[in-house]
Formats: C-alpha cells, sequence, structure tokens
C-alpha cells in the first residue's frame, strides 16, 4: 500500500471504514496502481479479500505485492485471498478444459449478460462461517476491472445488476467493502461505459479519479488524482468536496502533491 494515499484518505488498515463501495476511475492514464494499493491495504488488514482479476495474471499482483510488503501467494495458501484469475479461466473455458459450471461461464454462453454464477463466487468465497470465529475482520471484493465485462459484450445494465447484488450482501448484510475499477472511454458515444461509470458513480461511497495531465506526458509528474466523497451522513460542504493531486509513481511508493508543487517544477 501507499502511506501518503492513506493519509489524503485519512485511514489506515488499523482503522477503516465498513460498508463502502469505493469506486477506481481512470482517464488517459494507467490506474492499476489503485487497485494494488487497495489489494495490499486489506490484506494487511486482515480482511478477506475475494479478488475478480480479469486484466492480469496472478504473477503479476504478486511480483506487485511484494514490493508493496505483502505476499498473495501466502495470504492464499492461508486462505485469506481466494483469487479468481480470469485470463487463465478464460483460456481453459474456450478450450473447454475448464470444469463447469464456472464463475466465467458466460463467455461460453450465447447471450453473454448472465453473470449469476460470478456473483454465487462472490457469494460463497465471502460468506462468513455459520457459528464459528473467522479470523478475518471483515470481507472485501475488489474487482480489476468491470470494463473488461463490457468489451466481453455484457451490457452495463447487466454489470450494474451484479454490483448492486454484491454490494448488497457485502456491503450491507456483513458490513463488508467492494472496490472496482472501471475505465473512462476516451470513444466518444461508449453508451455502455458511460452508463456503468454513471450507475456505479451513484451508489459509490468514495471515488477516486487518475487523470492523464492536459499537458501531455511528463517524466516527474504521471498524472493527477481526484478524490470526491459522497457519505450522506456529512455536511453537504465536505461531503462533495474533490480535491485533486499530482501524482508520481516510483518503485514501491506514489508521492501525491499539491496541483504545481511537484518538487520538480520548483
Amino acid at each position: 500500500m501507499f502511506p501518503e494515499l492513506n493519509d489524503l484518505l485519512s485511514t489506515t488498515p488499523d482503522r477503516t471504514e465498513q460498508g463502502k463501495l469505493t469506486l477506481l476511475c481512470d482517464a488517459k492514464t494507467d490506474g492499476s496502481f489503485l487497485v494494488h494499493h487497495f489489494l495490499s491495504f486489506y490484506l494487511k488488514a486482515n480482511c478477506k479479500v475475494c479478488f475478480v482479476a480479469l486484466v492480469q495474471s496472478f504473477s503479476h499482483y504478486n511480483i506487485v505485492g511484494q514490493k508493496l510488503g505483502v505476499s498473495l501467494t501466502a495470504a492464499r495458501e492461508r486462505g485469506q485471498l481466494v483469487f479468481l484469475e480470469g485470463l487463465k479461466s478464460s483460456v481453459g473455458l474456450f478450450f473447454h478444459t475448464q470444469e463447469a459450471p464456472h464463475p466465467l461461464q458466460f463467455l461460453r454462453e450465447a447471450s453473454a449478460g448472465n453473470l449469476q454464477l460470478l456473483y454465487e463466487f462472490v457469494q460463497d468465497t465471502l460468506k462468513p462461517m455459520d457459528g464459528g470465529e473467522t479470523p478475518w475482520k471483515y470481507p472485501v471484493l475488489l474487482v480489476d476491472d468491470l470494463s473488461v465485462l463490457l468489451s466481453l459484450g455484457v451490457g452495463a445494465v447487466s454489470v450494474l445488476d451484479f454490483m448492486q447484488y454484491c454490494r448488497a450482501v457485502v456491503c450491507c448484510e456483513w458490513k463488508g467493502n467492494v472496490v472496482a475499477l472501471v475505465h473512462d472511454s476516451e470513444n466518444a458515444g461508449d453508451e455502455e461505459n458511460d452508463v456503468l461509470l454513471s450507475g456505479l458513480s451513484h451508489q459509490s461511497h468514495l471515488i477516486l479519479r487518475a487523470e492523464g495531465l492536459a499537458t501531455g506526458f511528463c517524466k516527474d509528474v504521471h498524472g493527477q488524482l481526484r478524490i470526491l466523497w459522497r457519505r450522506p451522513s456529512q455536511p453537504t460542504a465536505q461531503r462533495d468536496r474533490s480535491p485533486t493531486y499530482q501524482y508520481k509513481i516510483q518503485d514501491k511508493n506514489v508521492s501525491f502533491f499539491a496541483k504545481g508543487m511537484s518538487p520538480a517544477i520548483l
């Protein structure tokens, strides 16, 4: 995890909010560093994590995780992390080597819109044990990323239904958290992507939007992060505040600073 981002969000692994949906969004830049942050954050917070990884392999996330001080392999072995590797699973489904039913079974269906098996996988993975003590604080669902489902032919309404069911059981019933990444399409008129982003924005308690610089590439400033809190219990002035910070991605950390205040500029 990135300590400076924790400071901006006023949180630590020992002090976290529950029952929240966090939307990660990127536009004209790569926001995957936010996914790595929350994955390592919740593992260090001793939460049970279900990670639906539709973009990269397990080894990729594990290598980055080690740089951030967590071992995904160890977390998976002790049952803290359940990792659904979308790339590997999809190959098995297409070549009929993957056992059925599978969470990504919709890939083999004529109508790629039924995410019920994926929801049931999340539910079975994070469901609290009956009558037994659990070593984990609370459940967390992390999805990287929902835009992939759109590119596979799943409609935005179906993805929103899936997220609504996940939020209802994980956030509301089990008092856990959900974190999902969505790309902001650069293609004008991408209605499905617009519907997905708009729908999730209304459901989210926190939105982190990573954006590329309007001036283009800069080796010392890699982009800017806009933070939007949407907490109904807070006064309107605090709930709708949206500070923006610029950032630089390093090997094992991300530095944040006020706009125009990069040491390279000064």
